[in-house]
Formats: C-alpha cells, sequence, structure tokens
C-alpha cells in the first residue's frame, strides 16, 4: 500500500514486540562489484535463508566494533572500523516472533584474509540486481535496491 492510501486509513496499532534487537550488517564489496551474502546455518532462527555477514551489538558495544568482531568470528577475515562506510538501515518487525530489527548496514571494500565459512554458512558473492534469486531474510530484502544504487 503506498503513503498516500496508507493515510486515508485508520492509523494502525503498534506491533506486540517482546524483544528489540540491535544488530549490524556488511555489504562486503570485492573488486569486481560482488556482494558477499552467507546463508544461515543449520539450528539457527530461519535457517537456510540468506543475508549479509554481520550479528547482534553487544551490551556496551559500538556497531562498528559489534561488525568487526562478527566478520572475525562468522567468515575470518580481519576489517577495522575506518574501513566501514555507512551505507543505509533497516526497522523491521518479525511479529510472529515479537521481534523488532534495527541494523545498519555499512559497505565495505577493505578487508585482511579472504572470507570462509567459519560457521559451516554457504557463501555466494552476488550483484544487487541478482539478490532476488535467493531466498533472502525478509529485513534485508529492502537493501537490495539501496546497494544497487550505492554500486553504481
Amino acid at each position: 500500500m503506498s503513503c498516500e492510501a496508507a493515510l486515508q486509513q485508520p492509523a494502525p496499532s503498534a506491533p506486540d514486540i517482546k524483544k528489540q534487537l540491535l544488530v549490524v550488517a556488511a555489504a562486503l564489496i570485492d573488486s569486481d562489484g560482488r556482494v558477499l551474502c552467507t546463508q544461515r546455518p543449520e539450528g539457527k532462527w530461519m535457517e537456510g535463508l540468506w543475508e549479509f555477514p554481520g550479528g547482534k551489538v553487544e551490551e556496551g558495544e559500538i556497531p562498528e566494533y559489534a561488525l568487526m568482531r562478527e566478520l572475525r568470528e562468522e567468515l575470518g577475515i580481519e576489517t577495522r572500523p575506518g574501513c566501514f562506510t555507512p551505507v543505509s538501515f533497516i526497522s523491521h518487525t518479525y511479529a510472529d516472533k515479537g521481534v523488532h530489527v534495527l541494523m545498519p548496514l555499512f559497505a565495505c571494500r577493505f578487508w585482511g584474509g579472504a572470507p570462509v565459512a567459519c560457521e559451516g554458512q554457504g557463501l555466494k558473492w552476488m550483484r544487487p540486481k541478482d539478490m532476488p534469486s535467493l531466498d533472502f531474510v525478509p529485513a534485508d530484502i529492502p537493501l537490495f535496491s539501496v546497494l544497487e544504487d550505492y554500486l553504481s
């Protein structure tokens, strides 16, 4: 529904949220302009779906440092906060779980090492225009067009 049409309706009530998560993600961009996508490993919430690498920001952690830690843990690569450029963010509610996710997305073009699947997850380098061919977590889908614009 368009914003114009939504304004003609009564204001919706806020969803029942039990938990709000601050997570952080990276668009790792290779020299060919492809972005690394990772598949959620077996046993995790939304297993088998694709996403941008990253994870939860822990209590007292700054998002860029959380991302640096997550990329080391998940992909075995070294990054630094100065390597990250803010690109966009998402604000998404998973109503069935009562969870709201707020996630900044950072672009990163330089890192140390080669990404490997440290958690047994799938890895795939993709152009943003081709990402809809994968089954992504719902929160990440609006970022495809943002990345396509960013890389053009």
